[in-house]
């Protein structure tokens, strides 16, 4: 990171971050070209290591990509504040980000489908336990993003 300044390293920093985020921007290799979409997420953080998850249609360029090719990058950005100034270059943005690479796997696992959904519901604010309605499960695809890498960075007012 070219300002290590602004980098965020502890793993539980990072986490807070992402609880603050509403939406990740989820980035996909399509043929050598970029293909980002941002979506919904729940994550699960045990033991230093971040694992994401989403929900998506069954079918569909998002999930074709993931097939062809696993290996995906996301980020998330919360807090922004434009800060102006005198001079165009005195212009800024506060703001917390995080930026991971990992692969994706397309759940199979009924449990395991049901878990990470269960994630999903923590992160928008369900509490207790969902129930899920099983005609759902054969039209929704669920993702787990397993993080390798994990990059926080802050920029303060």
């Amino acid at each position: 990171m070219r300002r290590s300044d602004r980098e965020v390293k502890d793993f539980n920093d990072i986490i807070s971050i992402l609880d603050q985020c509403t939406v990740i921007h989820l980035a996909l290799c399509d043929n050598g070209k970029p293909y980002v979409v941002p979506l919904n997420f729940g994550y699960k953080a045990e033991n230093g290591k971040l694992t994401l998850y989403f929900h998506s249609a069954r079918q569909g360029r998002k999930i074709e990509l993931i097939r062809q090719n696993p290996n995906i990058c996301f980020e998330a950005d919360c807090s922004f504040q434009l800060i102006s100034g005198e001079e165009a270059c005195d212009w800024s943005a506060a703001y917390d980000s995080v930026i991971g690479e990992g692969h994706a796997a397309i759940l199979e696992n009924r449990q395991e489908i049901s878990e990470a959904l269960d994630f999903i519901m923590k992160k928008y604010g369900f509490r207790g336990k969902p129930s899920y309605n099983p005609k759902y499960f054969a039209q929704m695809a669920v993702v787990r993003l397993e993080i390798d890498t994990l990059t926080g960075k802050r920029h303060e007012r």
